[in-house]
């Protein structure tokens, strides 16, 4: 079985930087034409100078024969000013301003203290039609952990958009049936939000955390919930809705970080992201729907063109790799040493 596709985009995805990037970027190059890149380095990208120079580290960085554009996006704080939004705008390729609410998960300790504290900037997004791109979870102590998500959809989110009508927004990494329900009703209502799923949030419930043991390679965050939500996520990304969307969240971090006492946060999917997606989305029944999802949706709400070039993926047999060498250390892939049903191969002469 072949199956042919426009080349696809992923609209979150961590790179970080250094010995790192040299192997993230190179996996999410050989699939995406283009992503959205988190900002949360240390220390974090803050300005649009700052914005600048990584990506000319990105770009030095991606290996020959690869073609990639890193969509830059800057780490919202207490004191961004409103001026840098406008800047940003002004750039072309700064796409996104990202919330992390301070504490909520790896190197997010700069982020708001209060969403309320950035009001300021929320208007000169809105006036300049940049998008906000939310880690949407509380971190208050008191909040059981699984339920952060939706406390924040009731205290943050839907209050900033009845102040910010106009502000584009997407929650990434959706793990709710409540913030599918949300998106699609304030969708219908005319207000430009969405939301991106990842792989392993459309493949694992919370049960996975703990199967045969503490499973620290899919230890994310937010964490991955009941399966009741699982199913709803895996309904709205083989729905064709247009406010759901690819986005990997794929954020690598060294072995030693993951299985440690106290592990990161993060599934390392780059190396195989889009051949995963394609196994969820057969299982599911909708490879019909897997173009919609990975290279139109993405495109259309972020205003860019949809991409040109074509790939195709086989249904044939890979085997995950156990790890990769990075710098003296190794960098373990999710579903490591599992078989995919699926591989990506270019599509040469597509246009």
């Amino acid at each position: 079985m072949r199956l042919t596709l426009t080349r696809p985009d992923d609209w979150h995805l961590h790179l970080r930087d250094g010995a790192m990037l040299s192997i993230a970027l190179a996996h999410s190059a050989r699939q995406f034409a283009r992503a959205i890149v988190m900002p949360n380095l240390k220390p974090p990208v803050t300005t649009v100078a700052e914005a600048t120079a990584y990506r000319a580290r990105i770009l030095a960085a991606l290996p020959k024969g690869l073609a990639f554009e890193p969509l830059m996006t800057l780490y919202l704080t207490d004191h961004t000013p409103p001026e840098e939004i406008r800047k940003a705008a002004d750039s072309g390729f700064v796409k996104g301003v990202k919330l992390y609410p301070a504490g909520a998960t790896t190197h997010s300790a700069a982020g708001l203290t209060r969403i309320e504290n950035a009001n300021p900037v929320f208007a000169a997004m809105e006036s300049a039609g940049l998008p906000l791109l939310m880690h949407g979870e509380v971190t208050d102590p008191e909040v059981d952990i699984f339920d952060r998500e939706k406390v924040f959809l009731d205290t943050c989110f839907a209050p900033l958009i009845q102040r910010f009508p106009g502000l584009k927004a997407v929650m990434e990494h959706a793990t709710t049936r409540e913030t599918v329900e949300f998106v699609r009703h304030h969708y219908r209502a005319g207000v430009a939000i969405a939301a991106t799923l990842t792989a392993h949030h459309l493949r694992y419930n919370r049960n996975a955390l703990f199967q045969g043991g503490l499973r620290p390679h899919r230890y994310c965050l937010p964490v991955m919930k009941r399966e009741t939500h699982r199913l709803a996520l895996l309904e709205a990304a083989t729905s064709g809705h247009p406010a759901f969307f690819l986005g990997t969240d794929s954020a690598p971090h060294p072995q030693n970080a993951k299985e440690a006492a106290s592990c990161c946060a993060g599934c390392y999917s780059a190396p195989h992201a889009l051949e995963l997606y394609a196994q969820i989305f057969e299982s599911a029944g909708a490879l019909d729907k897997l173009e919609a999802f990975a290279s139109f949706n993405g495109a259309d709400f972020y205003g860019l063109p949809r991409n040109r070039e074509k790939i195709t993926l086989l249904k044939k047999a890979q085997n995950v790799p156990d790890h990769y060498p990075v710098a003296g250390a190794t960098l373990v892939p999710l579903c490591a040493g599992e078989t995919l049903d699926w591989q990506m191969q270019p599509e040469t002469g597509g246009t």
